[in-house]
């Protein structure tokens, strides 16, 4: 029986885009848990875990830490509602080019394990990809959730991906696919395979001097970009 080789997605920028739903969802929340939005229009969210997110714009606020520890909990789960809410029948989410059919090609391996790495609450993830028909070909998860530390999710993915398979998983066994620096870099950081698309808010130019393993415009191609991703 062939190893699992375990294709993780991030979600924003990635396999969707919600058009800034999300970070009008947040805003809500955070006024309504804490009373205060600290600086949302300027922060940048890219690639970094929902808590993390948080105790940034709220500590900035000048919220105490304690306090933002306290509170982050109901503040994630207005975040969802809001978040839902603000999605409502999915007209706003785009899946990005080439996506439904690839992670569709991925699953069809017999050796493949196709999943999620991403910064997003499970709930808030779930929220953005429900109306898209993406989920059901997402066997595993790693989420913000789980840690607020994005380097720390591999480790919890390929337990998760043990427990379904019931074999092993290395890092080397593993493809981290992200719109940003920071999803090259948690690649890096455990020693998987690091693929990036320029499908986010960061050019390719940008992306390129990270030194992914592989990069790619966007995943319109699919054939080629399976092809890659297998090789």
């Amino acid at each position: 029986m062939l190893p699992p080789r375990v294709f993780l997605f991030d979600v924003d920028g990635t396999l969707v885009t919600a058009h800034g739903a999300g970070r009008r969802a947040l805003g809500v929340a955070l006024e309504k848990t804490f009373g205060a939005t600290g600086p949302l229009e300027t922060y940048d969210f890219r690639g970094k875990t929902d808590p993390r997110i948080v105790g940034d714009l709220m500590l900035a606020a000048g919220v105490p830490e304690a306090e933002v520890r306290a509170r982050l909990s109901a503040c994630l789960a207005a975040y969802v509602e809001a978040l839902a809410e603000a999605v409502g029948d999915g007209r706003r989410v785009e899946v990005m080019p080439g996506v439904a059919d690839l992670v569709r090609a991925l699953g069809e391996r017999a050796e493949a394990v196709v999943g999620l790495l991403t910064g997003n609450i499970e709930a808030g993830a779930r929220v953005k990809l429900a109306t898209t028909g993406l989920l059901p070909h997402f066997r595993v998860g790693a989420y913000g959730s789980d840690d607020p530390d994005r380097t720390r999710l591999p480790a919890i993915a390929a337990a998760r991906v043990e427990r379904l398979t019931g074999r092993p998983v290395g890092f080397e066994q593993m493809v981290i696919i992200g719109d940003t620096p920071l999803d090259v870099d948690c690649a890096r950081a455990c020693g998987a395979t690091a693929v990036a698309v320029a499908t986010g808010q960061h050019p390719l130019a940008e992306l390129r001097a990270c030194a992914p393993d592989l990069i790619f415009p966007d995943f319109s191609d699919v054939a080629t970009v399976r092809a890659r991703l297998l090789a």
